[in-house]
């Protein structure tokens, strides 16, 4: 995790704090049992999780709050970006479909940006969790974790929201698409 090493500023933990404290009063549906005075305390004991929650801003991630896990008292952190986050679209699914591509290669993969940003890309149930909190991708797709029994074959998963309904597909892990990227999940 490269932004685990990353130090923010006071200024920059100031302002982040300021962003999430705003999108989190903005969208109580997604957090209704937590106070932002719970929360922030938690992210302020934790200098490099701020890092982590910069990192998926700054990529458009938009993360929030969207559950509780009572064995470690952290709270979870998922990308609520109404369309997969822009600074993360145009990648392949993993190293192995990157290296694998003979002509245009995208610039990254999902799995090593995740890796870089300090977060988990989100599982199937996941995703299917998140659409219980507001419609998401209805113009763009996520790349979610693939079960290696899929992936040895060549295969990824990614999901989208259209007619109301939550899709999963499945496509070569090496392709890519200008409308496809990834959301991320960061325990604090």
């Amino acid at each position: 995790m490269k932004n685990s090493n990353m130090q923010l500023s006071a200024e920059e933990i100031t302002e982040l704090l300021n962003i999430l404290a705003d999108r989190f009063h903005k969208n109580m549906q997604r957090h209704a049992d937590f106070s932002w005075e719970m929360v922030k305390n938690r992210l302020e004991t934790q200098p490099e999780k701020l890092a982590v929650l910069a990192a998926m801003e700054r990529t458009e991630g938009e993360p929030d709050v969207i559950g509780f896990e009572v064995a470690s008292g952290a709270y979870i952190f998922y990308d609520c970006s109404p369309e997969s986050p822009k600074g993360r679209r145009s990648i392949c699914y993993d190293r192995q479909a990157l290296d694998a591509r003979k002509a245009n290669k995208p610039e990254n993969c999902a799995l090593d940006m995740a890796n870089e940003i300090g977060i988990d890309i989100l599982t199937e149930e996941q995703y299917r969790n998140l659409q219980q909190l507001g419609e998401f991708d209805l113009k763009t797709s996520s790349w979610v974790a693939t079960p290696a029994e899929i992936r040895k074959h060549g295969g990824a998963l990614f999901c989208d929201r259209r007619y109301g309904h939550v899709f999963t597909y499945h496509n070569g892990a090496d392709s890519y698409y200008g409308a496809r990227g990834f959301r991320g999940a960061v325990k604090i």
